[in-house]
């Protein structure tokens, strides 16, 4: 059974561990200058930025790309799932890697991490990179009024609702399901490259580490079951907030987890400057589908003043 170590892999970066928000955390860093801070989604792990960690470096910034709670090489505690500690995470890493503040590039949950950072903790966000994720408000009220849409292609979260049935689906047959879900939210072109199947059997490896799989699904649990809950409540009003960071917005046009019209509507929980941009060649993994496209609109975004 493989472990956090599995998927250490080498390349022109520094591995090490940073203690924040309570837990130990794995990251991955490359380059000097101002940080960006890559926060990756499910169900992949730090590796997902590998393309981006060497073009941001070479851009003169610094990158580190992080396992998140529950993922890879990081710490997977019992709780602690919910976007409120979710976003300390975010925040105690900027602190604890030296900086006061960071440009955030979230993708799937990295990129509703990002957004919950940014009104929860502005003052360690200069700026926001999102991909394939709508603002919570926004994912949740596509959720209640797009059903043949939004919610019709939510339902695998559904599925994830019941206890150990989800964790084994997962992981059984040498996580075959993961290998499905990168292929179904896909765009045509990437799952027909040795890139994807290099990727596939990174992501499969990394699900199949101890907890793994559990952690992962808590975030999905969390966000469907906190929605009639105290905390749910509280979180949705404190997210009415509107964005203060310069926030870029990237989404693939044949994204089939979050629709692109989902999406599109974040705009308006952002009252500083908002750039959206549609790659229609791409599905829900840009940053790998398209990944020197991706990388060239990080590194502008990253530097604009």
């Amino acid at each position: 059974m493989p472990d956090g170590s599995s998927i250490d892999a080498a390349g022109p970066w520094t591995h090490r561990e940073i203690s924040a928000n309570g837990i130990r955390q794995h990251v991955v860093e490359a380059g000097t200058g101002p940080l960006v801070l890559l926060l990756h989604g499910f169900p992949e792990f730090w590796w997902a930025w590998r393309h981006q960690l060497v073009a941001l470096a070479d851009a003169g910034l610094r990158a580190v790309a992080v396992d998140l709670r529950g993922y890879g090489g990081s710490d997977k505690p019992p709780r602690g799932y919910d976007l409120f500690t979710l976003s300390g995470d975010v925040a105690g890493l900027v602190r604890a890697l030296g900086e006061s503040s960071a440009t955030l590039v979230g993708h799937d949950w990295g990129g509703l991490m990002a957004w919950t950072a940014a009104t929860l903790h502005p003052r360690v966000v200069r700026r926001v990179a999102v991909l394939s994720a709508a603002h919570p408000l926004r994912l949740r009220q596509a959720l209640l009024t797009d059903p043949r849409g939004q919610l019709a292609a939510s339902r695998y979260a559904f599925g994830f609702q019941s206890p150990r049935l989800p964790e084994s689906l997962l992981t059984r047959d040498d996580a075959a399901t993961v290998g499905g879900m990168l292929r179904r939210w896909s765009g045509p072109r990437w799952p027909n490259t040795a890139d994807f199947a290099t990727a596939e059997r990174a992501y499969r490896t990394a699900i199949q580490i101890p907890t793994v799989a559990h952690c992962a699904l808590e975030y999905y649990r969390w966000m469907m079951r906190s929605q009639l809950r105290p905390d749910g409540w509280r979180f949705g009003k404190v997210m009415a907030q509107p964005v203060s960071a310069p926030t870029l917005q990237l989404h693939g046009g044949y994204d089939s987890a979050i629709l692109p019209r989902t999406a599109q509507g974040s705009g308006r929980y952002v009252a500083a400057a908002y750039e959206w941009r549609l790659i229609e060649a791409a599905g829900h993994f840009p940053h790998e589908e398209t990944p020197e496209l991706v990388s060239g609109e990080l590194i502008r975004w990253a530097k604009g003043s």
